[in-house]
């Protein structure tokens, strides 16, 4: 890469972390203007508003990811999936931006979600995958099945006065998608 397309794509970065963390305007538009550049530029380096999200969060996809194999490794798959999928929930709590990201991706067809998506789908396919073998959850889900699901416990899960409900309703949604698994305490 020019040492230019460099140096936008860490302005874009940049100006998005920051944009993404307040309230307000986080358009594209906005993230491109603060950044300097313009909007095409913005587009050749990240073709879709997830991708620039989930890049912006790339410290917390990464460590989503790494964590599966740890979490399989020590724990059966359904307290897996539950510990996973409650990290993921946090991160969407307290970051709406990645939420609202994962909410448009559970909901898209592949080829839209890209790249930018798939190693977070992957690891919860590995999830779902190990699940399904240990005859713990419903057969035929998938990860995007999940991620649906989990989508409007983001918007509950915000609001701190509401995390008792939020709670109840996750262990709600694991009863559903795991309903041989029994009761999958905390």
């Amino acid at each position: 890469m020019r040492s230019d397309a460099r140096s936008n794509r860490l302005r874009i970065l940049e100006a998005a972390t920051e944009i993404l963390a307040a309230p307000g305007d986080t358009s594209l538009k906005a993230i491109a203007r603060k950044a300097g550049v313009g909007q095409g530029t913005l587009y050749r380096h990240f073709p879709t508003r997830e991708s620039l999200v989930l890049q912006v969060y790339g410290q917390e996809v990464d460590e989503l990811v790494a964590a599966v194999p740890v979490l399989l490794g020590t724990m059966t798959p359904l307290l897996a999936l539950r510990a996973w999928l409650g990290r993921l929930l946090e991160v969407g709590r307290t970051t709406p931006e990645f939420a609202d990201t994962m909410s448009v991706a559970a909901g898209a067809p592949a080829e839209q979600c890209g790249q930018a998506c798939r190693p977070l789908l992957d690891a919860l396919s590995a999830l779902v995958s190990a699940n399904e073998a240990a005859g713990t959850i419903a057969p035929g889900t998938t990860a995007d099945d999940v991620l649906l699901l989990i989508g409007p416990l983001w918007h509950v899960a915000g609001r701190d006065e509401d995390h008792t409900r939020a709670v109840r309703l996750f262990d709600t949604l694991l009863r559903g998608l795991c309903p041989s698994g029994g009761a999958a305490s905390r």
